[in-house]
């Protein structure tokens, strides 16, 4: 099973090499972020027509995205959202053993505290999904680094907004709750493991980045998880789409 998770920092921008990305990898399900698009804005999608689709955005701002394969659920999956998705921030679909989520947290940078409120409502869903005994993926763009390490040496600036402290203890929290962060676990000493970079000075090509997007997989799912790599080679997007595979059992 593969899942990949990608911030395209704008859909329509972006849409083609989606669609070159889904042929070449053809992942079971499809986690986007920063559509900028109203879900009538979206291209037509006859060339994603083997999957179920739910966008969920606004004109020209945030909006996330989320397919499903049909093969993987023969009937449309439940899509929903938590009650603190503000801004088409958040969609999740229950599948039969599982819930997956695509995710865009705000960056805060005008708005610090409307971040955090939706960090600890995250916190909040992912603790009740451990009580419950749930298998939850939850990928995207989560707008923080969580360690030094997830930031190359000539970005780290400890009061920069996405390396605070505040914040880099809620996203902890958040993976506390039996989630696993797929991309660090399965390569622990990657010093040069980034998933966004400015759009200037060619940091993308040296690889100047930080590492702000993830997939959290509960500790059921995460120990088949084989592989998560970042593909900065891919995409004109300031973000890597991300992709998971998972051992089939």
């Amino acid at each position: 099973m593969k899942i990949t998770s990608w911030n395209v920092n704008g859909i329509r921008a972006r849409f083609g090499q989606l669609c070159d990305w889904i042929a070449q990898h053809r992942p079971d399900v499809v986690c986007l972020q920063e559509l900028k698009a109203a879900p009538a804005e979206v291209p037509g999608t006859l060339e994603l027509n083997d999957y179920w689709w739910y966008w969920h955005g606004q004109k020209g701002y945030s909006g996330v995205g989320l397919g499903v394969r049909k093969s993987l659920s023969p009937t449309v999956p439940a899509f929903f959202h938590p009650p603190f998705d503000r801004e088409s921030r958040i969609v999740l679909a229950r599948l039969d053993t599982m819930i997956v989520g695509s995710v865009y947290v705000p960056n805060g940078g005008k708005d610090l505290a409307a971040k955090m409120d939706f960090l600890q409502a995250l916190d909040a869903f992912a603790q009740e999904g451990q009580e419950r005994g749930q298998s939850l993926v939850l990928c995207g763009d989560f707008n923080v680094a969580m360690t030094d390490q997830d930031v190359h040496p000539k970005e780290r600036k400890p009061q920069a907004i996405g390396q605070l402290p505040d914040e880099r203890s809620l996203l902890r929290r958040i993976a506390s709750r039996g989630l696993v962060d797929l991309g660090r676990s399965l390569d622990p000493d990657n010093d040069n493991l980034f998933t966004w970079w400015a759009p200037w000075r060619e940091l993308r090509q040296l690889n100047v980045g930080w590492r702000i997007d993830y997939v959290f997989a509960s500790a059921q799912l995460a120990v088949r998880a084989t592989s998560c790599p970042s593909y900065r080679e891919f995409g004109t997007s300031d973000h890597a789409p991300l992709l998971a595979t998972f051992a089939v059992t």
